[in-house]
């Protein structure tokens, strides 16, 4: 009886080991890249508060990178890796896309919109946050609307759609505007913030970080008015289905399980590094309609 029961025993160990040997060998792109490299690299951005930046000691943090190293986490376990290792690359607004086709970066957690036109280049994860695309200018610039932007300088980043937006917006309207074109959003803020540009376009959510990070942030505002609404997600290299799956399950599970409403609340409601200044960001009704209903959907 022993004798036959280590028989039996022996033939499950050997059909658990075929199975693992088959479920590796049918691991592909990112996932088989981790497996076999036992690491992966997350893009971070410098200055996206406080979605992904440099906290006080050089190291990334924010709301969405916090998703990247969930995600991590998931395809440690996924794979049943004993270590990971976790390798960071900054990226900006022009070469995130770049990076991440050619293989130095895996996943890009930021303040990333999720739209059709980079889903051709790239692919998304479930939305983490939805923003509207408005300006900032001085309380006392006399700028109340959009289109008091007529015959004035707006900042603007190379790279982010806010730029497309402006122009469009400018021509439907019949206005005339100069454009100054930044690097980063520090750039763009700090333009304004010296009086080189009227306005700096971008992300409300961002503005709202920038502007917190300024030496009199009471001096200045976000205007009531959108040109777009927009999906934040995590992106990576299309056409990797495996990878996808896992980073979709990660980010509706945070969702659900409601981890992400506390990152939330951590990130835009509460004192945040490194200068323990709260943002005061409620949460907006269209990030609460990507939370009731998760979607990959791009605009």
């Amino acid at each position: 009886m022993k004798h036959t029961s280590r028989f039996a025993l022996a033939a499950v160990a050997t059909a658990v080991l075929a199975l693992n040997a088959a479920t590796a060998a049918e691991l592909t792109g990112t996932m088989k890249k981790i497996q076999e490299t036992g690491s992966i690299t997350l893009g971070y951005r410098e200055s996206s508060v406080p979605f992904s930046y440099l906290g006080a000691d050089g190291k990334p943090v924010g709301y969405a990178f916090e998703v990247c190293k969930r995600v991590a986490d998931a395809a440690k376990k996924e794979l049943g890796l004993s270590k990971l290792d976790i390798k960071y690359q900054a990226v900006t607004s022009a070469n995130r896309i770049p990076l991440i086709q050619n293989g130095t970066v895996d996943i890009e957690c930021g303040s990333t919109t999720n739209s059709l036109v980079r889903q051709r280049e790239a692919a998304f994860s479930v939305s983490y946050f939805g923003i509207q695309v408005s300006a900032a200018v001085w309380k006392n610039s006399g700028i109340n609307t959009l289109k008091d932007l007529n015959g004035k300088t707006v900042a603007v980043t190379s790279g982010t759609t806010s730029v497309a937006l402006m122009k469009k917006f400018e021509k439907d309207n019949g206005l005339r505007i100069r454009y100054m074109m930044t690097k980063d959003f520090a750039e763009a803020m700090q333009l304004v913030a010296n009086k080189r540009a009227d306005a700096f376009v971008i992300d409300d959510v961002l503005l709202a970080g920038q502007i917190a990070n300024l030496k009199n942030p009471d001096d200045f505002k976000i205007l009531d008015a959108a040109l777009s609404v927009e999906p934040y997600g995590a992106m990576f290299r299309k056409d990797d289905p495996q990878f996808k799956a896992l980073v979709d399950k990660t980010v509706t599970g945070m969702i659900k399980s409601g981890e992400l409403g506390s990152l939330y609340k951590t990130w835009f409601e509460s004192p945040i590094p490194p200068k323990n200044i709260n943002l005061n960001f409620k949460m907006n009704n269209y990030t609460k309609e990507l939370f009731a209903n998760p979607s990959d959907k791009g605009i």
